[in-house]
C-alpha cells in the first residue's frame, strides 16, 4: 500500500515538472526552433529529390509453358539487375510503392531454334521498359545475355569419380574411396552428351586424415548438362600402417644347366609397411627376389645387389636386409640327356 502511494506521488511530481517545462519561455523557444528545422529539412528534401540519380533494381525472370518431356539442362537466371536513371522522386516511388512484375518468356516461342536458345537483348529490354515511367532512362541490364539449354530425352549413365587432394596422416594410408551413388544419369543435348564420359566431384582438399571421412559433395557443373542426382556421398576409408618382416629366399634366374647360384645368406629379410587389415594376409610367398645369370656375368664385385622383382600392391616402404650378399656360382654335374 505504501509503495503504491509513493509511485502515484512521484508520477504527479514528474508530470508537473514536464508541464511547467513545456509552458516555460525556454520550451517555447526550443519548439519554435525545432519547427523551423523540420520545415528546412522538408524543403531540402524536396530540392534534393528533384535531382537526377542512378540506382539498380532486381526484376524476376520466368520461363513458362515448358513441356513435361523437356529437361532444362541450363536454366535462365531467376532475376536480372536493371540499372536506371531518373529524378529522385520517381526512383523513390520504385523503391517504396511500385512492384515489378516478373519478365516472362514463352518456351513455345523458342522451341524451333535448337537445343541452345539465346534471347536477344532487345527482346527483354522491351519488356523492362514497359514497366518503367516514361521519364526513366534504362542504363544497363545484367546479365546482358539470357540463354537456356534443354534436351528431349537425351540421357545416359556415367560413372562418378572423386577429384581433389586427399592425404592420410602419419602412419595411415587411404585404403579405399567409396562413392554412393557411383554412377549418375546425365541429361544433355546430343553433342554435349557425347563429350561426357565421367561425372567428377567438386575438388576435395583433405589432409592429415586419421579416421573415416564421409562427405556429401556436389558434382562439377558442365555447361548444357544436368546430372541426376547432382551430388554423391564420398566415403574415404583409412587404415593404419604396421611394420612386418618376412624371410625370402634369393633365387637364380636364367642359369644354364649345370650352374647353380649360392648366396650367403641364402635367405634375406624383407621389411615393409602394411595396413592392419592385410597384416595376416601377406606372407613371404608374396615376394620374389631374383638374380639373373646375365647380371652376375657383368658384375665385377664379390657381392651382388638384391632387387625385389615382385611384391603386393598394398605394401609400402619395402626394405631388403641385407641389400647385397656374397655369392658363388657352383658347377654341378649334368645328367645325360640334359641340355
Amino acid at each position: 500500500m505504501f509503495a503504491r502511494k509513493n509511485i502515484k506521488r512521484y508520477y504527479l511530481i514528474g508530470l508537473r515538472k514536464i508541464r511547467s517545462f513545456l509552458l516555460s519561455a525556454k520550451s517555447r523557444e526550443l519548439l519554435i526552433f525545432l519547427f523551423f528545422v523540420i520545415v528546412s529539412f522538408c524543403f531540402w528534401l524536396l530540392q534534393t529529390m528533384n535531382d537526377t540519380y542512378q540506382t539498380e533494381f532486381k526484376i524476376p525472370v520466368r520461363l513458362k509453358n515448358v513441356p513435361k518431356e523437356v529437361v532444362m539442362t541450363s536454366e535462365i537466371p531467376n532475376e536480372i539487375r536493371v540499372s536506371v536513371e531518373d529524378r529522385g522522386t520517381v526512383l523513390l516511388n520504385y523503391m517504396l510503392g511500385r512492384t515489378f512484375f516478373p519478365i516472362s518468356f514463352d518456351f513455345q516461342d523458342y522451341q524451333d531454334k535448337g537445343a541452345k536458345v539465346t534471347i536477344p537483348l532487345a527482346e527483354f529490354n522491351k519488356k523492362i521498359t514497359s514497366q518503367l515511367a516514361s521519364s526513366t532512362k534504362l542504363l544497363s541490364v545484367r546479365p546482358n545475355v539470357i540463354e537456356f539449354i534443354y534436351t528431349r530425352g537425351n540421357a545416359k549413365k556415367v560413372p562418378v569419380a572423386a577429384k581433389g587432394r586427399m592425404v592420410a596422416g602419419r602412419q595411415y594410408y587411404i585404403s579405399n574411396i567409396l562413392l554412393a551413388p557411383d554412377s549418375v544419369v546425365v541429361y544433355a543435348p546430343k553433342d554435349v552428351l557425347n563429350s561426357i564420359t565421367t561425372a567428377y566431384t567438386e575438388p576435395l582438399d583433405l589432409e592429415n586424415i586419421t579416421d573415416t571421412v564421409v562427405q556429401r559433395i556436389h558434382l562439377q557443373e558442365v555447361k548444357g548438362a544436368k546430372f541426376a542426382p547432382a551430388f554423391t556421398d564420398v566415403t574415404i576409408c583409412v587404415d593404419m600402417y604396421s611394420e612386418k618382416t618376412v624371410e625370402v629366399p634369393v633365387v637364380g634366374l636364367n642359369f644354364p644347366a649345370g650352374k647353380v647360384l649360392r648366396t650367403f645368406p641364402s635367405r634375406v629379410q624383407v621389411a615393409f609397411q602394411v595396413g592392419l587389415k592385410n597384416f595376416k594376409r601377406v606372407s613371404e610367398n608374396d615376394f620374389f627376389i631374383g638374380v639373373s645369370y646375365e647380371d652376375l656375368l657383368n658384375n665385377k664385385s664379390s657381392k651382388i645387389p638384391l632387387t625385389l622383382r615382385s611384391k603386393p600392391d598394398f605394401v609400402n616402404h619395402v626394405r631388403i636386409v641385407p641389400e647385397e650378399v656374397d655369392y658363388l656360382i657352383e658347377q654341378q654335374p649334368v645328367e645325360e640327356g640334359t641340355e
